[in-house]
């Protein structure tokens, strides 16, 4: 008998690895195995370790104040017993939380880049802010306690997730799958990694796929484009199986009370303040010197400009260095009302004053570090453009009204996510969030954002590209898309438009191979840990503030050698009810084949719950179950009266009550 493969074993420590691959084999419970298997999460996983190593009089070093660098900081804290004096957080911009921004006001407009669809299976991002004291509640309860507060009393959802013909609402019940797209999605699922090297998602799909339902809910859900990496899209499609049935009208969802930046940027920047760590702004960190010996590479000093003078920032043996590479958000050109924002990067150079050039110069010195030009070598196919929009009662607010689950101005779910225009040019989408989405935003006053996947394509009533349009023609187009851009001037008398063009943002999509990305801690590096959404992790995905926190997790885990595992990700994809309902919603909510032969078999047992429910009654379920047969076996053969009289037997048994 052959023995089942197990969560590999570190030979050097003799211990499971930090970071857990619950894919990598099979497992069961032996003597070298911990409890419990690597992808559950639950309270048996808030242990705090005990560090194998001594931290005092180690000094850290983050390269990056955005969500993974603050949490590298949080881990360092409460898991690894590091005091915050000892933390020093280094950022080229004047304030922290890197793409999670938010700011503005109601005479200039707010802006905010981007937004933020949550999960509750973001195991690694509650781990951290169950423990953040929270924005707004008195002291004692956490941020996880005033997300919970607030989506439990105003649960998500939308009426109006998909709109066409200027202003209608299109039918968006089912996900609009034919046969042919069913299974060509089963296959993707089934696919190994490994064979999806560099190929795009319009290289493996039927153009007719493009077209449906499902992938206007989900590249406007996600921000895929057509000609971007298939191994995401397979990633994204085992991290969300748990919520296909509530793609439709976002049900699946959890949204944050306010924006990005104050619901979650500012309490855990104001905790680690309380903590001592210190930020340096104004720094950009642009190469590691590093020392190298017998395959080992320790970092040595932080070469960087300092308010735009060189500077070396020396790194002791011990220390520890956490360093973003790549951005999403770099590069960012704006404009507003009147003015069309202008790129500074080029298409394939992002330039020697680019947050890009650290990842770069590592790249230089060894291959471990992963190849940053698939990434940032390709502005027009990792572009977008995205509008904030400050608005006062205007006939866009009455229209919005229409479309919204609760008024806009009650502080309760509005649009419940973005609403995509499917015949839109510009593949435009815009969305309301709860109000104020600013703590300090005035009673009269809305704020919507506004954003577009095709950058090349003239609009549909401006005739331009969305990149070379001013905030009062993207407004322009949205009304239009409404079936109110007769009343655009009203419209433009009460709103203020902010843009945002951002050449990278969804460059961690570009399709990729196995060494494009470097590891946490790549291999050989001592004293080096790299984070955010260009680096590799066994199963997780990217563009997601859950994969941020992982990745500075295992890199805190890692460096400071503490004896505790980051869990892979939810087990939601292989429990048995997910795949049930998620096979009936790609099957437009209709029972799938062998779904009515499940209920014949199980309805009279203690797993009947696990069962969608049928859309028939039970005296006509024999009848479609043995329909059901005859298509997969054959009318009038003999192996379908065999198990038909099978399934007769085996009910019957059930039905018997003695022992």
């Amino acid at each position: 008998m052959t023995e089942p493969v197990r969560t590999p074993i570190n030979p050097t420590s003799g211990k499971p690895p930090i970071e857990a691959d619950a894919g990598a084999g099979f497992w069961r419970k032996g003597p070298s195995d911990t409890l419990p298997p690597p992808d559950m999460m639950g309270p048996y996983m808030r242990n705090r370790p005990v560090p194998a190593e001594q931290v005092e009089g180690r000094k850290a070093w983050i390269i990056g104040s955005g969500i993974a660098g603050l949490a590298a900081a949080f881990y360092m804290i409460r898991d690894g017993g590091m005091k915050g004096e000892d933390i020093t957080i280094l950022d080229t911009m004047q304030i922290a939380g890197g793409s999670l921004d938010g700011a503005g006001n109601a005479d200039e407009g707010y802006i905010i880049r981007g937004g933020r669809e949550m999960n509750f299976n973001y195991d690694n991002f509650w781990d951290l802010f169950q423990d953040v004291p929270a924005l707004e509640l008195p002291e004692g309860y956490s941020v996880l306690d005033e997300y919970r507060l607030v989506n439990d009393n105003d649960p998500n959802w939308s009426k109006a997730r998909l709109m066409h013909r200027q202003g209608e609402i299109r039918d968006f019940s089912t996900l609009g799958l034919s046969k042919l797209h069913q299974w060509e999605i089963l296959k993707l699922l089934l696919k190994r990694k490994e064979d999806l090297d560099d190929i795009t998602i319009e290289q493996y799909f039927s153009a007719s796929f493009l077209e449906t339902n499902f992938w206007y809910l989900w590249r406007s859900m996600f921000a895929f484009e057509n000609w971007q990496s298939l191994l995401e899209m397979k990633l994204y499609m085992h991290r969300f199986l748990d919520a296909i049935d509530g793609l439709t009208d976002m049900s699946a969802l959890v949204f944050p009370k306010y924006n990005q930046y104050d619901s979650f940027v500012v309490p855990l920047t104001r905790m680690l303040a309380d903590k001592g760590v210190k930020v340096q702004f104004g720094t950009r960190a642009y190469d590691l010197d590093m020392v190298e010996q017998a395959g080992r590479r320790t970092v040595t000093a932080i070469r960087c400009k300092k308010d735009g003078k060189d500077d070396s920032i020396a790194v002791g043996p011990h220390d520890v260095v956490f360093a973003l590479t790549g951005s999403m958000t770099e590069g960012t050109a704006y404009g507003d009302m009147d003015t069309a924002p202008v790129l500074a990067r080029g298409n394939a150079e992002p330039g020697d004053d680019s947050d890009w050039m650290l990842w770069k110069n590592l790249a230089k010195k060894s291959p471990v570090f992963g190849k940053p030009e698939k990434f940032y070598g390709n502005v027009a196919g990792s572009m977008w453009e995205s509008a904030t929009l400050t608005c006062k009662p205007s006939p866009l607010i009455d229209k919005l009204k229409q479309l919204s689950v609760n008024d806009p101005y009650s502080g309760k779910t509005v649009t419940g996510g973005i609403i995509t225009f499917t015949d839109s040019n510009w593949v435009l989408s815009f969305t309301c969030n709860r109000q104020p989405h600013f703590p300090t935003q005035p009673d009269d006053v809305l704020v919507l954002w506004v954003y577009a996947l095709l950058m090349d394509k003239d609009g549909n009533h401006v005739k331009k590209p969305m990149p070379a349009c001013t905030g009062r023609e993207i407004l322009a187009e949205l009304c239009y898309h409404l079936g109110i851009v007769d009343q655009i001037d009203a419209v433009v008398a009460s709103t203020k438009v902010r843009l945002a063009l951002m050449p990278y943002i969804t460059a961690q999509f570009m399709p990729r191979a196995a060494g494009d990305r470097p590891r946490v801690v790549p291999e050989g590096c001592t004293n080096l840990a790299l984070m955010g959404q260009f680096v590799e992790t066994s199963n997780d995905i990217i563009f997601t503030m859950e994969a941020s926190v992982r990745t500075a997790r295992i890199g805190v885990y890692t460096l400071l050698d503490l004896p505790k595992q980051v869990a892979d990700i939810s087990p939601t994809q292989y429990d048995i009810r997910n795949l049930l309902k998620g096979a009936r919603a790609m099957n437009n909510n209709e029972p799938f084949p062998g779904e009515r032969l499940l209920h014949r078999l199980l309805d009279n047992t203690y797993y009947a719950h696990i069962l969608p429910p049928l859309p028939e009654h039970d005296d006509t379920l024999r009848e479609r179950a043995e329909a059901e047969l005859s298509t997969l076996l054959g009318k009038g053969s003999q192996a379908l009266g065999a198990v038909v009289g099978w399934l007769d037997r085996m009910r019957d048994g059930l039905k018997d009550t003695s022992k």
